[in-house]
């Protein structure tokens, strides 16, 4: 089964203490995410992000189905970087490396998602004409919603 990637990059003006503050806080994930996902956390929120951490949402990804996901955060580095990864969810994979780095006048934030689609070879034909662009779409609404909060590099 083929493996897929994505991978992003924002800069934002602020500083690393503040990017993690806002990032390691399970809460603000649902105001990053578009509104039509109906992001809504189940349990696992109640305090920062932690190795070990369970994290259970509902979200309703496409076609207006409601789907439970649950990730755990396996690694977790204090102004670094974090891992979620899924348990139990859309994916037949999900690993999220969440990295934030102190650049010059701000922070760079990165993202890189491997994940692999459940149902074989029809995954992998719905891949380039569902799942990429909605995951796109979903990465640069976060982009977006970022630089409104906090301003632009």
């Amino acid at each position: 089964m083929k493996i897929y990637r994505l991978h992003k990059k924002q800069n934002l003006p602020i500083t690393v203490d503040e990017a993690w503050g806002f990032l390691s806080n399970p809460k603000n994930l649902k105001t990053i995410t578009p509104d039509y996902m109906g992001f809504n956390i189940l349990s696992g929120a109640d305090r920062p992000m932690f190795a070990g951490q369970i994290i259970q949402y509902m979200v309703t990804p496409v076609l207006g189905i409601k789907t439970k996901w649950v990730t755990e955060i396996t690694h977790s580095v204090n102004k670094q970087y974090f891992v979620d990864e899924q348990r139990l969810g859309p994916y037949a994979l999900w690993h999220h490396k969440h990295f934030i780095k102190e650049i010059d006048g701000g922070v760079e934030m990165e993202d890189i998602i491997d994940y692999k689609l459940p149902f074989g070879i029809i995954g992998q034909w719905i891949h380039p004409f569902l799942v990429k662009p909605k995951l796109e779409e979903i990465f640069n609404y976060r982009t977006k919603k970022l630089e409104e909060l906090f301003g632009t590099y």
